[in-house]
């Protein structure tokens, strides 16, 4: 991926980002213009053109969490409880594919992929569920369900 420049009024900034958000500032458009720009997200509106850099920072402990939970069951050192989430066979797709694709075809916030990510950790805490091949695609796609309801529905 090409490396993106910051625009000339965000690039020359010798102010910290702290104090641009300060609460005597009156200028918060600045800051938030800045910090939109750093996450991949060009635009303040929930129209973002392209996929945002976040949502490889979010796939990446996700495709990790496979990957040592996938070694753990063949060796068998935890056992996995299945699930409404389990499929009988694991997606061609990769989970940063998946998710590029519901953030393209979802309409949804970005913020929903942060939540998402939430709701997923929770449910692997509350039950004894390991996150694998066969259920991380379902979860994902629930999860952002969820969040875009709660989120971005009206």
């Amino acid at each position: 991926m090409p490396e993106q420049k910051l625009p000339p009024d965000l690039r020359n900034s010798s102010e910290p980002l702290c104090l641009k958000m300060g609460a005597l500032a009156l200028d918060t458009e600045d800051a938030s213009a800045e910090i939109y720009w750093k996450l991949g997200l060009k635009e303040l509106r929930k129209a973002v053109f392209g996929t945002p850099r976040f949502l490889s920072l979010l796939s990446a402990p996700l495709e990790i969490s496979v990957q040592k939970n996938e070694i753990l069951l063949e060796t068998a050192q935890i056992t996995d409880v299945i699930s409404v989430f389990h499929g009988s066979r694991a997606p061609p797709v990769s989970i940063q594919q998946y998710i590029d694709r519901i953030f393209k075809y979802a309409g949804c916030s970005p913020s929903c992929f942060i939540v998402a990510y939430i709701y997923v950790d929770r449910y692997l805490q509350q039950t004894d569920s390991y996150l694998t091949s066969l259920n991380v695609h379902r979860l994902l796609v629930t999860s952002v369900m969820v969040a875009t309801k709660f989120f971005d529905d009206a």
